[in-house]
């Protein structure tokens, strides 16, 4: 009985903390109707500032705490306000990419600025003070700190809510902006409020957290998974359950650490215990509407044939080329350009046609890279059909949820599910069923190898970068095919409207689970080309935030377009690693260029996707079968210098970019239409221009045909 009291008490100091981040994201929701994804990004930044000032710098640990909470915080409160006011009139999409982005810049940043390579700790607030026992338990004053500052968050969190008129305001614009600015409230300020608020609890979390566990910038933002179980309990709008939803969490992971069995199987369980949790709450709660429901749904645009295998070709085209000029190291680096291009393109049948977001679909391929290596260990081609099938069906497994959810209620649930796989599923160590026997990553790397294919081994770098580049083509014909057959019309439908696609005889399970099977399926082959580039993988490179990257790069792209494929492998893969290669100090400046894209899309600084806008602009010169003919011709005539040794790798970069844009502006001068003169009045013949014997002909017959 003692040790249950001392779990216990422990359990409930954690869920203070939980109640606390938990809280802060709650008011943040119902005041804004922003679903705040880095909310425990921010919780981190503070903890780190916090260790920054009094442990860095040595300042008293009073001044440190109350420039963190008074100064930085609001601060950085008011700056995400004003990044997020441009997208809070727009669609869920545009808020959950905003928030995403934040998230995985600020991990970047955190990265950048504190070596993750440093050990830090955090001292518990009074730990120089002796526990104090109340019965058998014992207390320390750290616990009793983190108690005391939960009720009195509680205390004045309701008196601010229903005692006060900003409390007003604030739950008045939950219901109707508008109205409320016509009762003379001020609804910015009310925002304002509520974005200092929820970064300032955020940050008292983050605070109180840190010196319990490890100071790791991925780790404490992530410990917000525990806080958004709590906020569900609550259904994001009622504080009290979000408080007795903590509870819940805080006392579930205390227990487990007490009470599981010593199992080699079970350890990652209570990491992962919070995120089962999270899952279970989404689908075991009703759910009220979303704020911000109103969607802003744009065209999918319909690939012609010609053009997706003219496409294709370009893609294999790719892929040869960069298997002739570059080195074997080179080819392992930006051969992984044809691998992400095929994860990234199971976004396109999976969020752009049929509106179901997934933050998995990195896990997926984990999924995939895992059955390559056990299936394909000696190069069975057949490894990668099977890839494909299993993935579908944990594809398919996961689609069940997605009946119960909808949008940021499905990202929600589809992060639950990679945090699963991160803290659990993927450190399994092997076992049997049914005698036989299951290998994961068995809590270290796996090694893949290349297929054999008609008598040939495809093992070298640049034989896999070509096969990538294969498989990346036939991909893409395939999600064009879809996206031209009925099967893609009616994901659009389902996109549209799932009310109206299931009045209409659809079923939505059915349709679910085979777009979620076929984008995993899709995710698990790229996983398995990623591999097999790489030679050998680990869980990590398959994680949640390793995906967030790709996600985001992905969204800029366009997800209703088939070209985003090569368009994200390309950006992942190619600028970001050149950058490292010509400047290693900017490697940490690359980590934030995901999310810097990611905040631009959704400010509105790109429209409806790169991809789409590139081809616009280079729609004239596409067109134009002479200007792509000497266009192709100089790039073929660069090759031919690059392969000879005549010319280097970078003036074969500078010369097709130079090429390129050559043909651009050459094709517009071609089609440049001359301007019309414009039309004179009547009135003005003889004033405005000369007057000609025709202008009294045409008069004369004007005169006679009114008369």
């Amino acid at each position: 009985m003692e040790q249950f009291i001392t779990f216990g008490i422990v359990g409930l100091s954690t869920a203070a903390i939980y109640a606390i981040i938990g809280s802060g994201l709650v008011v943040t929701y119902t005041t804004t109707g922003v679903f705040n994804f880095a909310h425990g990004a921010t919780g981190m930044m503070a903890a780190f500032s916090y260790w920054q000032l009094s442990v860095g710098w040595g300042w008293p640990v009073w001044l440190s705490v109350a420039t963190v909470l008074l100064v930085l915080a609001p601060a950085f409160g008011l700056l995400v306000e004003l990044l997020v006011r441009p997208v809070q009139a727009l669609g869920e999409a545009e808020k959950l990419v905003m928030t995403i982005a934040l998230l995985s810049g600020l991990i970047a940043l955190a990265r950048w600025i504190w070596n993750p390579n440093k050990a830090r700790s955090l001292p518990r607030f009074f730990a120089e003070q002796n526990s104090f026992h109340i019965g058998s338990a014992t207390i320390s004053w750290h616990q009793a700190l983190t108690l005391v500052v939960a009720i009195a968050v509680a205390v004045c969190l309701r008196i601010l809510m229903l005692r006060t008129r900003t409390g007003t305001e604030m739950r008045a614009t939950v219901d109707d902006r508008a109205l409320v600015g016509l009762t003379g409230a001020d609804p910015v300020r009310a925002n304002r409020v509520a974005w200092i608020l929820g970064t300032v609890l955020a940050a008292i979390g983050g605070i109180l957290i840190a010196p319990m566990v490890a100071l790791d910038a991925t780790q404490l933002s992530l410990v917000i998974v525990s806080a958004y179980a709590a906020a569900i309990f609550g259904r994001l709008k009622s504080l009290p359950m979000t408080f007795v939803g903590a509870i819940v969490v805080g006392c579930m992971e205390a227990y487990l650490t007490g009470y599981l069995p010593q199992n080699p199987y079970l350890p990652g369980l209570r990491l992962a215990a919070p995120a089962i949790l999270l899952l279970l709450a989404l689908l075991l709660f009703p759910h009220g509407r979303l704020r911000g429901r109103d969607r802003h749904l744009s065209a999918v645009p319909l690939p012609s044939v010609r053009g997706t295998l003219v496409f294709a070709g370009v893609i294999v085209a790719f892929g040869l080329v960069l298997a002739t000029v570059l080195g074997e190291g080179d080819l392992i680096t930006y051969g992984q350009i044809f691998a992400f291009g095929v994860i990234a393109l199971s976004f396109v049948p999976l969020v752009g046609y049929a509106g179901q977001i997934s933050l998995a679909q990195l896990t997926m391929a984990g999924v995939g890279a895992i059955v390559c290596a056990r299936l394909g260990g000696n190069g069975q081609w057949w490894a990668l059909l099977a890839v494909m099938v299993i993935a579908g069906i944990v594809g398919a497994v996961i689609a069940i949820p997605a009946l119960r959810l909808n949008g940021v209620y499905l990202a929600l649930g589809t992060a639950a599910i990679a945090a699963v796989f991160d803290r659990w599923i993927f450190t399994i160590p092997s076992f049997e069923v049914f005698g036989v026997e299951i290998v994961l990553f068995d809590q270290g790397s796996v090694d893949l190898v290349g297929p054999r294919l008609f008598g040939l081994d495809v093992n070298t770098p640049a034989e896999l970068t070509v096969f990538s580049a294969i498989c990346l083509a036939l991909v893409t014909i395939g999600v064009a095919a879809l996206r031209r057959g009925r099967l893609g019309r009616r994901l659009i439908a389902l996109r549209d409207s799932e009310a109206a696609f299931a009045t209409l005889g659809g079923s939505l399970l059915l349709t679910k689970m085979l777009v979620f099977a076929l984008a995993a399926g899709i995710a698990g082959l790229g996983g398995a080309l990623y591999g097999m580039q790489l030679m050998s993988v680990t869980a990590e490179q398959f994680s949640f935030v390793a995906g967030l990257g790709i996600f985001l790069i992905a969204v800029v792209g366009g997800l209703g377009v088939v070209g985003n494929g090569l368009f994200t492998g390309t950006m992942i893969a190619g600028p970001l690693n050149a950058i490292v290669a010509l400047w290693p100090a900017a490697a940490n400046l690359v980590q934030t260029l995901p999310a810097a894209a990611g905040l631009a899309y959704s400010s509105g600084a790109v429209d409806d996707g790169v991809v789409p806008s590139l081809r616009r602009r280079w729609e004239s010169a596409l067109r134009d079968r002479l200007v792509m003919a000497v266009l192709l011709g100089w790039i073929a005539a660069l090759w031919v210098l690059r392969v000879s040794d005549v010319v280097d790798g970078y003036v074969l970069v500078v010369g097709v970019v130079i090429g390129a844009l050559a043909a651009r502006s050459w094709a517009e001068a071609r089609h440049r239409q001359v301007p019309a003169e414009p039309e004179i009045p009547v009135e003005l013949w003889g004033i405005s221009r000369p007057w000609t014997a025709e202008d009294g002909e045409v008069l004369s017959r004007e005169v006679a045909a009114r008369s």
